[in-house]
């Protein structure tokens, strides 16, 4: 799969777009009838927490652009604030599917959280 960075700004309804992946800063705005998530290292899932890592995060993604400046005088602030960016870009991709929404994890433990949470 190729990611749409370099395609057309209408790269969700080009013919061949089937075979691409969008970002984040792609979709915004945009539904589909189903949807498919990666979710990366940058969340995980251990002791019964959802864990986000933002030095886990694809370091091509710009939406923690600032933070490590940030960190230097409020560490704890900056840590919360990608937490959130990190939360709400999953809850975000997660929601553009009006059908359906595939998911797939890198982390296992994430995945069967995930499904026992679709189960209830």
């Amino acid at each position: 799969m190729t990611w749409n960075l370099s395609n057309t700004t209408t790269w969700s309804i080009d013919e061949n777009s089937i075979d691409q992946c969008g970002c984040i800063h792609t979709c915004q705005g945009l539904e589909f009838d189903y949807v498919g998530v990666i979710i990366g290292d940058d969340l995980r899932y251990e002791n019964g927490q959802l864990i986000t890592d933002a030095s886990k995060r694809a370091h091509t993604d710009k939406s923690l652009n600032g933070l490590g400046k940030m960190a230097k005088e409020d560490s704890e602030g900056a840590e919360r604030l990608a937490d959130e960016i990190i939360r709400n870009t999953y809850r975000t991709l997660m929601t553009r599917g009006m059908k359906g929404c595939y998911i797939y994890c890198t982390d296992q433990k994430l995945s069967q959280y995930i499904k026992t949470k679709m189960q209830g």
